[in-house]
């Protein structure tokens, strides 16, 4: 009996992801492979950084709510606030707390889990997590939900002031 050709297509991507899967499950005496820039959303979060990065990236979706700090709803210092807090980190909640507290990061050393900060109507007023590709995760406004942008878009590229990593 021949398979059919999607049985064979969806069996070899399992195949594939599993390959992919099992390459993310070194020790910690292991020597690291893979390139700088695959994201952490590719292999096992090492870095409490890559952790918060994941905690968020769980949360897409999720609505914005003004103040909030829970997956029934989160504003943008609100989301970094809870994806460090289960990451194991404790973070100050406003957006210029986090400002004051992380240490400037170059564009090109960006890392999973670093903040970026944005100014939005002439002042510094929104923050979100790298996850590695060009691409971070917040929680944009009133009306929207949490989700992933990419840094490459002209709005987030005209509006980003600086990165910085929480130590």
């Amino acid at each position: 009996m021949i398979a059919h050709p999607d049985f064979r297509i969806r069996r070899t991507a399992l195949a594939v992801l599993g390959a992919l899967c099992m390459a993310g499950c070194a020790g910690p005496g292991s020597v690291q492979t893979q390139p700088a820039e695959v994201s952490a959303a590719t292999r096992a979060p090492a870095t409490v950084g890559e952790r918060a990065a994941a905690i968020a990236l769980k949360q897409v979706g999720a609505a914005y709510r003004y103040g909030g700090a829970s997956p029934t709803g989160f504003d943008c210092s609100g989301l970094v606030h809870y994806s460090f807090r289960n990451a194991g980190k404790t973070v100050p909640r406003t957006t210029g707390q986090l400002w004051s507290t992380a240490e400037a990061v170059a564009y090109d050393e960006l890392q999973a889990g670093d903040l970026l900060f944005f100014r939005f109507d002439g002042k510094m007023s929104h923050v979100g997590i790298y996850v590695g590709d060009e691409r971070f995760v917040h929680a944009p406004s009133s009306g929207r939900s949490v989700s992933v942008e990419s840094l490459d878009e002209d709005y987030y590229r005209q509006a980003f002031i600086r990165a910085g990593r929480l130590r």
